[in-house]
């Protein structure tokens, strides 16, 4: 395929590595998050429903955050609040990392939200505002970067926890890494945030853009499903340990890399609507795949095709509630991230809900039909003429 003269002007420059590094570093930090909340429940003592409560603090933070948003943003600007938005993570990731009770813990896991919440929001912004002709590629491959990082993560969390070195050791690696990536950002960011005289962005969104919202939440609703699940399912249906069924689901962090990363430079003749539906049926395929799989090599397959699936769901959403939002993107960002913190919440909850009551197999079942639903949304809400 012929590259468009947006592609080859695309240049990936020092604020495209900031924004991208900064969501490296709690990237490598959420990649741990997972695989560390069974031996924080070891070293705590706790059930599995109170380790659960960690996701569940950090989803409700992220709706704290959301709202805080556009009055944060409009006081100190977007990449002083992305930098706020760390340093609020590095705290809550500390306390996480040398928890001795789980009420500490809890609380560092909603800190952890906050900081994330912000960072997120105010880089995606700072993105799309600094790429105004390339903001899917731009958004979609720092993306890539934190998926990249999750991997890093997970891998190294694994690793740590079958030898003698502490597990918590790894997570540290966040903070010098921060600090340097904060001084070469310093170094390289040259604009003046002046707040807008008008006030910071305000005002009643529309019904199409509460239709988009529902839409975005549904789709991270079903990626957390699966990241939350899928080692559960893959472990039902073959002969995998828990732990190898852990390393086996990488391979959707892995589809989520390659698609945020490479998917940008596909089908740019193409709107960002008929892509979202198109990912959106592409992770329906491969999530069939791995559902009636019940070998190691197809259920892997499967989940790399859901990863590639889901992988630019969130940019293309996030975009479209731009659109939605009538030139209101720190609002719109804002107000996302209350369906992002209801998703994260609630869907692996209720999963794992689902899941105690009529099995894993049935149970992730809900995956697929929320998925159609939001295929649904899309088709209802289209932003073509709106951009």
């Amino acid at each position: 395929m012929s590259r468009t003269p947006a592609d080859r002007k695309f240049k990936h420059d020092a604020t495209f590595w900031s924004v991208a590094l900064q969501s490296a570093v709690f990237g490598f930090f959420m990649g741990g998050f997972g695989p560390a909340q069974p031996l924080l429940q070891s070293d705590q003592g706790t059930s599995g429903t109170i380790a659960g409560l960690h996701g569940t603090s950090l989803g409700l933070a992220s709706i704290l955050a959301g709202l805080l948003n556009a009055r944060v943003v409009h006081k100190f600007g977007r990449f002083k609040t992305s930098w706020i938005g760390i340093g609020i993570f590095g705290v809550g990731a500390m306390m996480f990392i040398v928890a001795p009770s789980p009420i500490i813990s809890i609380s560092a896991s909603a800190i952890i939200g906050i900081g994330v919440s912000l960072t997120i929001n105010s880089g995606f912004a700072l993105l799309t505002h600094h790429f105004k002709n390339d903001q899917t590629r731009a958004a979609s491959q720092a993306n890539g970067v934190n998926s990249l990082f999750v991997v890093f993560g997970t891998l190294l969390i694994g690793a740590l926890a079958g030898t003698s070195i502490n597990w918590r050791f790894g997570l540290l690696l966040i903070f010098p890494a921060g600090l340097t990536l904060y001084i070469f950002a310093q170094k390289h960011h040259t604009d003046e945030h002046v707040p807008e005289p008008s006030g910071r962005q305000s005002g009643k969104l529309s019904g199409k853009y509460w239709v988009g919202w529902l839409a975005i939440t549904l789709c991270i609703s079903s990626e957390f499903a699966m990241t939350f699940w899928s080692a559960s399912l893959f472990r039902d249906r073959t002969d995998f340990s828990a732990a190898s069924a852990t390393v086996a689901v990488l391979a959707g962090s892995l589809g989520m890399a390659l698609g945020r990363w490479f998917g940008p430079l596909l089908m740019t003749h193409i709107d960002l609507d008929q892509r979202l539906i198109f990912l959106l049926l592409f992770q329906l395929f491969g999530f069939t795949l791995f559902w009636f799989s019940h070998g190691a090599l197809f259920s892997f397959v499967g989940l790399l095709i859901s990863g590639l699936g889901i992988s630019m769901q969130f940019t293309l959403n996030s975009l479209r509630l731009i659109r939605l939002s009538e030139n209101r993107p720190d609002l719109a960002m804002g107000i996302s991230a209350l369906g992002a913190g209801s998703a994260i919440a609630i869907a692996p909850l209720l999963l794992g809900f689902l899941a105690d009551q009529i099995g894993i197999s049935k149970g992730y079942l809900m995956v697929p039909a929320i998925v159609t639903i939001a295929i649904v949304l899309v088709l209802a809400t289209p932003t073509k003429e709106l951009r």
